[in-house]
């Protein structure tokens, strides 16, 4: 994996906003990094770089909200994830580049259109729908790098409370991270991680981290939703470029 100064500018540019914006509103780096590292490095390279910095600052994360985590629901969700990683691992080998744009892009501008426009009255609650949103989280992190919206859509439909809801997100994207991760090297033809520079994770880490305080900093003092509002609109502009840049490349 070749990549140049600019394009680890911009990584680390992402890490930062995304981290940031994950400590404010409980998401962040998926919605802005998927689509926006896809169109720099590729659909492939762009959302496994993000299946990683994602478990990683994950952890962070559940360290520092572990005490408002709903461990029964993130026990429901969490190992559910397997069964949708295993088929996105397949669809992410078997398309070709273009067309796989075309899927991320518009997997994650359906996952944000549903997660915007679910009907405030609509209520669904249970462990049937809890496990498919596991199922559907796990899918779409393998293949567009972001579990988030299918396990937000749940959450709105269940009204589950907000805070912890965030917090529960965290040790969820460990797991779909990991499991996106294993399931795409395990099914791969050759190592995909060892392809990508030792300095790329190091830069990435150490942007998240600076993200992170800078979130903490500014937590109480930023309205979530507009903190939300804004990841929403980086996510559908670098979603759509994506999902035109695939349709081109196709024509």
């Amino acid at each position: 994996m070749d990549l140049s100064t600019w394009a680890l500018l911009v990584i680390a540019l992402v890490a930062l906003i995304g981290a940031c914006l994950q400590r404010v509103s409980g998401m962040g780096l998926g919605l802005i990094g998927a689509p926006v590292l896809s169109l720099l490095v590729g659909p492939v390279a762009g959302v496994l770089i993000i299946n990683v910095l994602a478990a990683v600052i994950a952890v962070f994360q559940t360290m520092s909200v572990r005490e408002n985590v709903d461990w029964r629901k993130f026990w429901l969700i969490g190992p559910i994830m397997l069964a949708g990683a295993i088929p996105g691992a397949w669809v992410v080998h078997s398309t070709p580049t273009a067309p796989l744009q075309v899927i991320v892009g518009g997997v994650v501008l359906l996952g944000l259109a549903v997660t915007t426009f679910m009907p405030a009255h609509m209520r669904v609650d249970g462990k049937g729908y809890a496990m498919a949103s596991g199922a559907a989280g796990g899918f779409m992190n393998t293949l567009a790098g972001i579990a988030g919206p299918a396990i937000t859509v749940y959450a709105q439909a269940s009204r589950w409370p907000q805070k912890s809801f965030a917090a529960t997100l965290q040790p969820l994207f460990f797991v779909s991270g990991a499991v996106s991760l294993a399931a795409k090297e395990l099914s791969a033809a050759e190592p995909l991680i060892p392809t990508a520079p030792w300095y790329l994770w190091a830069i990435g880490v150490v942007a998240m981290i600076a993200g992170l305080k800078a979130g903490t900093r500014i937590a109480s003092r930023i309205d979530v939703r507009k903190a939300r509002r804004l990841a929403l609109i980086v996510a559908s502009t670098g979603a759509a470029v994506t999902l035109v840049r695939g349709l081109i490349g196709m024509i």
